[in-house]
């Protein structure tokens, strides 16, 4: 009789790898995955699933194990342990140029000597297709990342944006069962790194290409992905959508790196949370007297003007449509946010403010 293989769990997300009708395909499959540098762990026994098509960014910190990650799939490094498999096969071991990645870097990495279209063909060339094809691909590419009028034209004749599209079209024209993006918008400006997101996410619905994207900017994670790996450590954080992650954080690390929130601590005592702002609520089932804990409240949740807190505005910034508001209560910070015509909020005034039990979000302190 066959038995059936263990679920992954990590981190409180679980994997069923049973067969299922509606179960979507498995692209790559990351088992126990490590990597060590002497005594130092740069990547931990990570467990993880990328499904076909998905958008997935692996995002964290610096040395949180992303790009460690992101290398060992790729076969840039060899693991300490684990294994890679890609759709199905083991590729822990395999070399770069057979695994099917296609990989987009920073800094583009495109031929300065070449035309846009000798770039997008080269790897095609390199796997000696026929010219007709070839051509046929690389049109095709072009048209896709929007650039078919740029065809003849060098790199040094392109913007920045329309060399990352380029390295994106690079890796389309020979269709690779993942694409790997290493923090690709980190060298354009901030207006550039929005329409260029914008683009990914056309791109990726259009062609239904698998993409794992890794990025330190926990914005851009929000804008373009269908999942969200955040990483610390070393290990996986949380796994879930950008809804998830801002909604429903598992911890008090994933609370604080996604987003802006109010992290209120305290103790918990008679249902209640015992913290420098005074006594709070907590919805739902309170854990035992003692527990040290602590309240997650975005900044929308916030109420000003009415409540039963009250504090005093420290600092306000200004982000066109909206203030953030910075309140001292005590010597807790709570950030709120107010419509950017609010005339009652004057650094030094003081202010109530308040939420809904069940908008504020209670986890477990293992600080």
């Amino acid at each position: 009789m066959r038995v059936p293989a263990d679920p992954i769990t990590t981190k409180g997300t679980r994997f069923d790898m049973s067969a299922s009708a509606n179960a979507p395909e498995i692209k790559l499959q990351v088992q126990g995955l490590a990597k060590l540098y002497g005594p130092t762990t740069a990547l931990d026994h990570v467990n993880l699933e990328v499904r076909k098509g998905e958008l997935l960014t692996l995002l964290g910190p610096s040395g949180s194990g992303k790009t460690t990650l992101l290398q060992l799939i790729c076969g840039l490094q060899e693991p300490t342990s684990g294994t890679v498999i890609i759709d199905g096969k083991d590729q822990t071991h395999a070399p770069v140029n057979k695994r099917d990645i296609g990989v987009v870097f920073q800094n583009y990495a495109l031929f300065p000597h070449m035309t846009v279209v000798e770039n997008v063909g080269f790897a095609l060339k390199m796997r000696s297709l026929a010219k007709a094809e070839i051509d046929a691909r690389v049109a095709k590419a072009l048209d896709t990342v929007g650039l078919a009028h740029a065809a003849q034209r060098s790199p040094s004749q392109l913007s920045g944006g329309q060399q990352q599209r380029v390295a994106l079209a690079r890796c389309l024209v020979y269709d690779p069962a993942i694409i790997l993006m290493d923090e690709p918008l980190g060298a354009l400006d901030a207006k550039l790194r929005e329409v260029m997101q914008i683009e990914i996410k056309r791109i990726h619905r259009e062609t239904g290409a698998t993409i794992i994207f890794v990025t330190h900017d926990q914005q851009e994670a929000l804008a373009l992905s269908d999942r969200i790996c955040l990483m610390n450590d070393g290990k996986i954080a949380q796994l879930g959508t950008p809804r998830q992650m801002y909604d429903e954080p598992e911890n008090l690390f994933v609370a604080d790196f996604i987003g802006v929130s109010s992290i209120i601590r305290g103790t918990v005592k008679a249902g209640a949370l015992e913290t420098a702002v005074g006594t709070l609520p907590i919805a739902g089932e309170a854990p035992a007297d003692g527990t040290r804990g602590a309240l997650v409240v975005r900044p929308e949740m916030i109420t000003l003007g009415e409540g039963f807190y009250e504090g005093r505005v420290r600092e306000t910034v200004y982000g066109g449509s909206e203030l953030r508001v910075i309140i001292d209560a005590g010597e807790q910070e709570i950030i709120a946010r107010a419509p950017a015509t609010a005339g009652d909020v004057a650094v030094g005034s003081a202010v109530r403010f308040g939420w809904a039990p069940e908008a504020a979000r209670f986890l477990i302190d293992k600080a």
